[in-house]
């Protein structure tokens, strides 16, 4: 055969086959082209993908192998570098000697009941300098147990609530140590500054979508001093938008169990916080649309759930609020529109449900109770299921079941519903009250005759 030949040969041969990948092209072309429902992310240049990080750590046989929270931080830290997935913590103990610091768009598993996450015990020191407001280190009288990558509060009696500063140390010599974030006040000796090594054992600060599962905290409040709930609790977001909590429990912690601040849309479903020095679950700062339901708040110090300030439109719903050292529902300070029912609010200290003492402008209006049972409240003889302070008006109350169960002389919830003498406009409907005093309205309308907006 000719050398043209072979070539003719050869261009046929491969027409032939360019031609029938071209058709299987074609004729395949609906599964590989974009479908007419696919679209980009909000803020990527891609598609949704089914495959997204997943990267486990243990105490063995994981991915990441330790012990401590360096690990957990390095798996988060690893998979929100790749713009978020899950992070599977295996069952056992970890110490944290700083929080868990959660990131956008990162989901965090732990083995329900099984995967404890333990406060590790702090130091404690007086400032020996001044910490001036936005200065990025401290000395401190005793540096024993101050260690770089720990996590730290400083503050003074004049610096509490927000102005507390939690940072990480990220240097040292000798009794003087830098950290990561500015002093968010003025921190004087003569005012007590004090430093010590307490955090949230998890927190989300500045974050988007994230997600906590089936995580244990043990605060170990007996080492520990308090860190106060606008700053800190077991677990604790600010500006944490959109992030869920799902079956974990806080225990033993040394201030507020559950702690979110200025955090919209955040759920927290199935969770429990027991036996907490403060308070058990605390939405507040402004923190609009929360949802906190099938949660148990039990034996913590103050209140078993307590709406701060600016929480609304919220969803309160199927949680037992029971033992609390003081109220079982503290709602306040412009907490309106929200709806409380199907809870149990049983045997707490003082009142099952307090609005609180507030003007007209910053009372919580319009929050609707239904469907709750609020029973057996009180250490004293004379208190009520439910005392409405402040001037709140349009609060609906319907289907509730208020009473106490207990033998008559141990009885103390003898009053129903106290109505203050400044409460507005209220609707009591259609409840079960079981009391000597059914309703004990203080209110009195012009004429002088009781308020009739409650019959």
């Amino acid at each position: 055969m000719s050398r043209l030949s072979r070539v003719k040969r050869w261009i046929g041969r491969t027409a032939a086959v360019v031609g029938a990948a071209l058709a299987v092209t074609i004729a395949s072309g609906d599964e590989v082209a974009p479908g007419p429902d696919e679209q980009q992310l909000p803020f990527a240049m891609h598609s949704e993908m089914t495959d997204r990080p997943t990267i486990t750590v243990g105490r063995s046989d994981a991915d990441l192998i330790g012990t401590d929270n360096r690990v957990l931080q390095a798996a988060v830290d690893y998979v929100a570098g790749l713009g978020g997935g899950v992070v599977s913590i295996g069952e056992g103990e970890y110490l944290m000697h700083d929080s868990l610091h959660l990131r956008s768009g990162v989901t965090v598993r732990g083995v329900y009941g099984k995967t404890v996450l333990r406060k590790a015990r702090a130091a404690v020191s007086p400032l020996v300098l001044d910490g001036d407001f936005g200065e990025q280190q401290i000395t401190v009288e005793q540096p024993s147990g101050f260690g770089v990558g720990h996590g730290v509060a400083v503050w003074d009696s004049r610096a509490g609530g927000f102005h507390t500063t939690v940072a990480r140390i990220t240097g040292g010599r000798e009794n003087t140590f830098s950290i990561d974030k500015p002093l968010m006040a003025d921190c004087m000796v003569s005012n007590g500054a004090i430093a010590a090594t307490v955090f949230p054992v998890v927190s989300g600060v500045e974050i988007e979508g994230a997600r906590v599962e089936d995580l244990v905290i043990e605060g170990n409040k007996e080492e520990n001093l308090y860190l106060n709930g606008c700053r800190g609790a077991g677990i604790y977001l600010y500006r944490g938008f959109g992030t869920v909590l799902q079956g974990c429990m806080v225990r033993n912690y040394h201030g507020d169990g559950i702690s979110f601040q200025q955090s919209n849309d955040v759920s927290v479903i199935n969770c429990i916080s027991e036996e907490n020095t403060h308070l058990g679950l605390h939405p507040g700062s402004g923190s609009q649309r929360p949802e906190v339901r099938g949660c148990l708040a039990r034996k913590n110090g103050t209140d078993g759930l307590f709406l701060c300030w600016r929480v609304r439109h919220g969803t309160f719903e199927d949680n037992v609020l029971e033992e609390n050292g003081q109220f079982g529902i503290s709602i306040g300070h412009k907490d309106s529109d929200n709806l409380l029912r199907a809870n149990r609010v049983v045997r707490n200290a003082e009142n099952g449900v307090f609005f609180r003492n507030e003007s007209e402008g910053m009372s919580p209006h319009r929050n609707r109770l239904e469907g709750n049972v609020i029973e057996d409240n009180g250490r004293e003889p004379g208190t009520a299921g439910i005392r409405i302070r402040g001037e709140p008006s349009g609060l609906i109350f319907e289907q509730n079941v208020i009473r106490d169960t207990r033998p008559d002389a141990e009885r103390t919830q003898t009053v129903g519903i106290l109505v203050e003498p400044q409460v507005g406009p209220i609707h009591v409907g259609s409840n079960r009250i079981e009391a000597a005093t059914v309703i004990d309205d203080r209110r009195d309308s012009l004429d002088g005759t009781p308020d009739p907006s409650v019959p």
